[in-house]
């Protein structure tokens, strides 16, 4: 009768004994982890502790600034618990594998198809559209697929004499320049002038001939947090088409916008309302309210997208197209923002929005009452603001201003507007969801209470204005 119980061979002395323990699990070395500090440079001879490791880690980071105190930022720095939950069980999830992860790549579709219909797409079902990892990528894609349906077009002319260009405003973001540059695009960038900010609807269509691939509107500037006006554009190109023959798409670069105007500027026409409007893209992780980084690019239909850049993958035994300049990353923001999307619905959206944009107006009043200050926008598109210091004040400029609030611990950018108004200095502010009312008040009081030591200097203090700020577009 065999025993019950019986003791195992020994194998302590087996070569794959050492590998029987993960050397995650425990400890390793615990007095050197607390008396020997490993190098910053070159990876340490040995293992820490995990308490040891994150600890050195953690402190360091304790040195960036307070997200939520960054009002340059357009990226999101708050969420629920639940949905940071549901990100940690998606992280380690490719997104690139849908058919390792189906569910994962049925919500990606899900996201597309209810934004096709926010943005009226004809037939939201048609819509082509993917996630990317932000907005510029969601820029390049847009920008690749104008390239190459002007090239289809233009097959007897390029490459060989012609040379495709992009009509847009001086105040693009810099992946619209940056597209240019990788694609060998020729930038035509509309300057500021005056008090005009950003694109107008005649400067775009002057500027297009039959190498123009397309124009970009922006809903929402960076600079200024106003809108172009995407329907007034269309309208110039629509009466340069009916003169001269030429048909010029229009991309939406809605990066900011186009999670704002659907649900706070219903009567403003945008979108794929408008028939010259071929792609538009946008970011998630700004007011999509997801934590970064996702974007998302959505096309009219399936003609606006050449077929060659479309790629296609094995998914639920069916064939699904990808369209992507990224390889692997975590399916986890994805999966937040079809979370965020069932959480709030449109109702939801338009609350938090609305509140955004609340604090932003209100918060540029009473910038604007302190006396100091010259608003150039209010907070009454984008829930952003830009002003600059008023004309009789001379003892400070924007500079000082940016550098005496991050003491305070507040993150403003202050920075140079471009061609043609080099003259202009300005400080921005970004009103995001959980920048509070509350917040803006204590932002308000701590200004307040830096402008009579401003009002004192005897000059501006800042010499080097290119180094004054970290922000750059």
């Amino acid at each position: 009768m065999a025993p019950l119980h019986k003791g195992t061979e020994d194998t302590e002395s087996a070569p794959f004994r050492r590998l029987a323990l993960n050397p995650f699990f425990g400890q390793a070395d615990p007095v050197g982890g607390m008396t020997q500090a490993p190098p910053r440079h070159r990876m340490p001879d040995g293992p820490l502790p995990p308490s040891s490791a994150y600890q050195l880690v953690h402190d360091e980071l304790m040195l960036d600034g307070n997200s939520r105190l960054n009002l340059a930022t357009f990226v999101t720095t708050w969420m629920e618990p639940q949905a940071g939950v549901l990100m940690s069980e998606c992280r380690d999830k490719n997104m690139i594998d849908k058919d390792e992860y189906p569910r994962t790549a049925e919500l990606e579709r899900r996201c597309v198809a209810m934004l096709a219909d926010l943005w009226h797409a004809p037939d939201p079902n048609a819509a082509v559209g993917c996630s990317t990892t932000g907005s510029s990528e969601a820029c390049m894609l847009a920008g690749m697929a104008l390239k190459r349906r002007w090239a289809m077009k233009n097959a007897d002319r390029y490459p060989s004499t012609a040379r495709p260009n992009l009509v847009m405003g001086i105040n693009v973001q810099v992946c619209w320049e940056k597209f240019c540059t990788f694609w060998e695009v020729e930038p035509r960038l509309v300057p500021m002038e005056g008090d005009r900010y950003h694109l107008d609807a005649a400067s775009a269509a002057e500027l297009c001939d039959e190498n123009t691939i397309g124009v970009v509107a922006v809903l929402g500037s960076t600079f200024d947090g106003s809108y172009e006006p995407v329907a007034e554009i269309c309208a110039a190109l629509d009466d340069l088409q009916a003169r001269t023959g030429l048909d010029i798409p229009v991309h939406v670069d809605g990066a900011s916008g186009g999670m704002v105007a659907p649900f706070l500027d219903e009567d403003l026409v945008w979108d794929f309302q408008l028939p010259r409007v071929s792609s538009i893209n946008t970011s998630g992780h700004k007011y999509g309210l997801v934590y970064p980084g996702v974007g998302w690019a959505l096309w009219r239909g399936a003609e606006e997208l050449p077929e060659e850049l479309v790629f296609r993958v094995n998914y639920l035994g069916g064939d699904m197209p990808t369209f992507a300049l990224n390889f692997s990353r975590p399916g986890a923001q994805v999966v937040a923002q079809y979370y965020t999307f069932l959480r709030l619905g449109r109702e939801g959206y338009r609350a938090v929005q609305q509140t955004s944009r609340d604090v932003a107006r209100g918060l540029a009043e009473r910038i604007d009452a302190m006396g100091d200050f010259r608003l150039l926008t209010r907070g009454d598109q984008l829930p952003v603001f830009a002003f600059t210091t008023a004309p009789e004040v001379t003892s400070y400029d924007v500079f000082d201003v940016s550098r005496r609030l991050r003491e305070q611990g507040w993150l403003v950018p202050a920075y140079t507007f471009p061609a043609h108004r080099e003259d202009l200095s300005v400080l921005r502010v970004v009103c995001r969801n959980g920048f509070s009312a509350d917040l803006a008040s204590l932002f308000v009081e701590d200004l307040d209470r830096l402008l009579p030591e401003l009002r004192r200097q005897p000059h501006p203090f800042t010499h080097d204005k290119a180094a004054a700020t970290a922000f750059h577009h």
